[in-house]
Order: structure tokens, then sequence, then C-alpha cells
């Protein structure tokens, strides 16, 4: 088995310590969220003292997935000190640290032991016990293996729905590429728990607000195809957000949208921020969009990734942007 030894070094930091932080990256997905909840679940069963702590607040389509309310938006005031008395701090579904927010420096001083469980590449050193498979289709796959492995008697229904919910929205409701066989025979098992894939679809995907459809049709509205009609790109200015009464979470499957056209191999979705500009990057087959996100300070998965650029503007990023795409695109 994948990770056996890791799993193991995991199993002895559990029995061994009490006090527990768990968190992942700014504004979480129901990966992250799911695996987090999860984790915690196993971590109170055995009487652990467990807190989880975001930087940003839990987003509308994730927020069933947390009916006692776990899930807590950092506030350093309030949760500082938290740092200072945790033996083990668990990062979930992140392996680079200025993804975790306002988080970071409390997490860099403390001497809690640090242990990162992820499936994304290009890991930062940061912890001392590395959980990564890049091979996983979700960090809540590794999940799954993890607490098997950690000799819990059975999944509770609350927890299947966590980690079902969680690999159902990282491969796209199960058509991404690391899609295979064992996977379906995880979620079976989860489906055998409890989990319930019609619920789990309609609170995640089907709970938009009228504004976010009305938000997406303008993003619609924008795009532009581009290089013999392989690249399509969207736009989402603070002037669309306002209109709309939306914010920036309500664009979080718009890129999809992109690669649904004919033709399209690479999809392209820039949002205006307060700050600058976000950028999300979306690919078919062989392309590693991902490369193309790093030249932007960003990163992610070889066909779904992200960059943040603060300072821009996106009159100036979209024709640099549109520029460098070509080099990935097939000749």
């Amino acid at each position: 088995m994948r990770l056996e030894s890791e799993f193991e070094a995991c199993k002895m930091l559990i029995d061994g310590n009490e006090s527990f932080i768990l968190t992942t990256h700014i504004h979480p997905d129901a990966d992250g969220l799911g695996s987090e909840l999860a984790l915690a679940s196993y971590l109170l069963s055995r009487g652990k003292k467990v807190r989880i702590l975001n930087h940003s607040a839990t987003p509308q389509n994730c927020l069933f997935l947390d009916p006692h309310s776990r899930v807590l938006q950092f506030n350093p005031s309030r949760d500082a000190g938290l740092f200072e008395k945790a033996e083990v701090i668990f990062i979930l579904d992140v392996n680079q640290l200025d993804r975790l927010g306002e988080l970071k420096p409390f997490l860099i001083q403390s001497t809690a032991k640090k242990v990162c469980i992820d499936h994304h590449p290009d890991r930062e050193d940061f912890a001392e016990l590395c959980i990564i498979d890049e091979e996983a289709a979700a960090t809540g796959e590794i999940l799954y293996h993890l607490l098997g492995q950690l000799d819990q008697p059975s999944l509770s229904q609350e927890v299947a729905t966590c980690l079902y919910t969680a690999i159902m929205t990282d491969t796209g409701s199960f058509r991404f590429p690391k899609t295979d066989g064992d996977l379906h025979r995880i979620v079976a098992d989860l489906l055998d728990h409890g989990a319930d894939p019609v619920s789990s679809y309609q609170d995640h995907y089907e709970q938009e607000s009228l504004g976010s459809l009305r938000l997406l049709a303008r993003a619609m509205g924008s795009i532009t195809l581009t290089h013999g009609g392989a690249v399509a790109s969207m736009v989402v200015t603070r002037g669309d957000f306002q209109e709309t009464g939306t914010t920036e979470p309500d664009t979080h499957s718009f890129i999809t949208k992109a690669l649904m056209i004919r033709g399209v191999i690479v999809g392209l979705l820039l949002t205006e921020t307060d700050d600058g500009v976000k950028i999300s990057f979306r690919s078919k087959g062989d392309i590693p969009i991902n490369k193309l996100a790093q030249e932007f300070g960003g990163n992610g998965h070889k066909n779904a990734a992200g960059a943040r650029l603060q300072g821009e503007t996106l009159d100036n990023i979209l024709p640099i942007l549109l520029q460098r795409v070509q080099q990935y695109i097939p000749t």
C-alpha cells in the first residue's frame, strides 16, 4: 500500500498527543473542508482536543458538510494562543505556506509537529511529516485510506458524506483523468456507509443565488476565443460583483464553462479582486497548465491551477497571459 509508513507515523503522532489544529487553503473547497471535517471527527472520537481554523469563511455550498459548526474562520486575537498550545497541526489539501493566508506566520512560529496531507505537486518543505500522494484524485481519497489505517472501526454517515463530497468535487463529478476503478470502489464503500450522491450533489452544486447566475451570464458574455479557437478566456470585474450583489466565491465553477466549447483545450478565467487579479487555469489532455500558472506565481494540478497577482490590472495582465499561453498550444 502507498504511504503505509507515513500512515503509521501519523498514527503514532495521534496516539502520543492530545491537542490538534487542522487547517486548509484560503478560499477552501469541498476537498479541503471535507478532509478537515473527516479527520476532526476521528480525532474527536478518540477524545482529542481539536480546532479547525481556516483563513477564509466556509463557502455557502459547503456548509452542509459541517452541521456541528466545527470550522472557524481564523481570528488572530482569539486564536493566536491556540498555536502555542497545539501539539500537532494538520495542513490539508495544500502544500504551500502562502496558501494559508493569515495563519502562515502563526504556523511557522508554532513548535507543534506539522503534518501535511495533500495530493498537489511541487510541495514546499515545511512539515515534519508529509503524507503526499500526487496520484490521488483528491485529498479526501488519502483521508479515506488514512482513516482505514488508523483502525477506525467504521465510517459514520457524516464522515462518509464529507469524503464522498471531497472526491466528487475534485474529480469533476468523476470525469477527470484520475477517476479509475479503485476510486469507484472507494466511492462504493462510502455510499454503503451512508453518503447520499443525490443530496451531496444538490447541496453542493444546486444552491446558487440568483445573483450568481446573473454573474455567470456576464462572465459567459465576456468569453473570447483566441489561438485558432483553442483558448477561451473569461473576465469578471469588480463592477460585475457590485451590480449582481455577489462575491468572488460565486465564481467557483465558472471556469468549467470555458472548456465546454468545441475545440477549446485551455480555459482562462480572470477575476478582478480588491488588490489585483485572480487567474483560474484549466486544460485538457496532456497540456500542463500548472506550468503556465507557475509563470504567474501560482500552482496546481496538471490540468487545473490558479494564481493571484497583487497590484495587477485586467487590462495589463490579459494580453501577457494570452501571449504566454501560446507555448502550451500543440502545433
